[in-house]
C-alpha cells in the first residue's frame, strides 16, 4: 500500500523551531522529487517547498525562503522540512506530497494525510 505519512506537527511559541518528516512505504522514493505544502484555515493550499529526486535542487517559496530547509534521507525513504524563526502566519497543516517525475516540476499523484503545525504564545 502507498503511502507518505507525515509527523512531528505540533505547538510552538513565535521564533521557535520545528521538523516536520515525510516517511514514504509501498514506493522507493528515490524516483521522485517530493514538495510540501500547507492549508491555513480559509486559505488556499500553498506551495512550500520540494526537492528533487537526488536532493541536488530544492525550491521555496517566498514566505518561507531563508527560515525553512528541505533535505531528504532516500536510504530511510524520508523528506524532512526543518522549520525555524516560525512566526503565527506559518500555522496551518503541512502536508507532503509525491511528483510524478524526478524534478520539481510537473504534477502531484499522491498526498499524505497532513501534520498540523501551531504557533501560538
Amino acid at each position: 500500500q502507498l503511502q507518505l505519512v507525515e509527523s512531528g506537527g505540533g505547538l510552538v511559541q513565535p521564533g521557535g523551531s520545528l521538523t516536520l518528516s515525510c516517511a514514504a512505504s509501498g514506493f522507493t522514493l528515490d524516483y521522485y522529487a517530493i514538495g510540501w505544502f500547507r492549508q491555513a484555515p480559509g486559505k488556499e493550499r500553498e506551495g512550500v517547498s520540494c526537492i528533487s529526486s537526488s536532493g541536488s535542487s530544492t525550491t521555496y517559496a517566498d514566505s518561507v525562503k531563508g527560515r525553512f530547509t528541505i533535505s531528504r534521507d532516500n536510504a530511510k525513504n524520508t523528506v524532512y522540512l526543518q522549520m525555524n524563526s516560525l512566526k503565527p502566519e506559518d500555522t496551518a497543516i503541512y502536508y507532503c506530497a509525491r511528483r510524478t517525475l524526478r524534478r520539481c516540476t510537473g504534477s502531484y499523484d499522491f498526498w499524505g494525510q497532513g501534520t498540523q503545525v501551531t504557533v501560538s504564545s
